[in-house]
């Protein structure tokens, strides 16, 4: 009996801090649960310019206008600058910087925009536009578009880049030197004509061959048969020498003259009316005169008999 009334107190004592502790475990989960929830930072998302394009880089020969689809869209975020957060539009002042020498702007549909009211999350097609003004070397061209909020001491602003590469032209033209495609030849005899070979490319054009095609018999020849070179902008003028056989009938024939370089080529057709050699003339003149003073004597013998 003595060993139960001193073991007693100590049960109840481990009894009675068992059920603290138990009692303990939910305030201390709890109390884990709302600090972890102070340590949540709500992040707030910042305004936004998004940019879509799928050919920020494009070509082009000399002359041509460069054309490049893109899409914005203003993501509001969820504190916009200087409007309210039910507000869905907001004001955009757009700029175009580009190269001396060209113009280009934004367009929306047909008209240039220098400002534009974007939904909030809803994209804008638009374009940018560039269009020389003189005659661009080849190389690389760097277009920016940028769009900056209107709204006075609001940073939002992003841009948008592009490049537009200008390629070589090639361009020979081949004319004759009196803007005439016909001409007057005497057969039997060298007939000097000119003729002209323009490059009307943006650089320069190597191994200019000038050829011809002519009637069986006839000889051509050029004074140069192979320009070297020529610069952008500049004609060389070639001599050509046709000589049409002696006994070519006359009437009108057809010539044709070529000049071919590496990139480009140009043809002529020229009408050749071929008139017969004065001497020719002369001699069938003079044959002409022997026949009637032959028969003159005849007819005068045969009168006096």
């Amino acid at each position: 009996m003595y060993n139960i009334k001193r073991k007693l107190p100590a049960f109840l004592i481990t009894l009675f801090f068992a059920l603290s502790i138990v009692l303990m475990i939910p305030g201390m989960l709890l109390a884990q649960e709302e600090e972890a929830e102070e340590e949540v930072v709500v992040e707030i998302r910042p305004e936004e310019i998004l940019f879509e394009t799928t050919l920020p880089k494009i070509q082009a020969e000399d002359g041509e206008t460069f054309s490049f689809d893109f899409g914005v869209t203003y993501m509001g975020g969820d504190e916009p600058f200087g409007i309210d957060i039910e507000d869905t539009q907001k004001t955009f002042d757009v700029t175009v910087e580009y190269p001396s020498g060209w113009i280009a702007g934004v367009v929306s549909g047909q008209a240039e925009v220098n400002a534009i009211n974007l939904t909030r999350a809803t994209k804008q097609s638009l374009k940018l536009l560039a269009v020389p003004l003189l005659g661009q070397e080849p190389g690389e061209y760097t277009f920016t578009a940028t769009f900056k909020s209107a709204i006075e001491g609001d940073p939002l602003e992003e841009s948008i880049e592009f490049t537009g590469v200008v390629t070589a032209t090639y361009d020979v033209t081949l004319t004759t030197k009196t803007g005439m495609l016909s001409t007057d030849m005497t057969s039997g005899k060298d007939n000097h004509y000119k003729l002209i070979v323009t490059n009307n490319s943006s650089k320069s054009v190597e191994n200019i061959k000038l050829t011809s095609t002519e009637p069986e018999g006839w000889r051509v020849d050029f004074d140069i048969s192979e320009i070297e070179s020529i610069e952008a902008g500049e004609k060389q003028e070639i001599d050509v020498t046709v000589n049409p056989p002696e006994k070519t009938i006359a009437g009108d024939y057809m010539l044709t003259f070529s000049a071919s370089g590496e990139n480009t080529s140009d043809q002529i057709e020229l009408r050749i009316t071929v008139e017969t050699s004065t001497i020719w003339g002369v001699v069938g003149i003079g044959i002409i005169v022997v026949v009637i003073v032959a028969v003159a004597i005849i007819f005068t013998r045969l009168g006096r008999r």
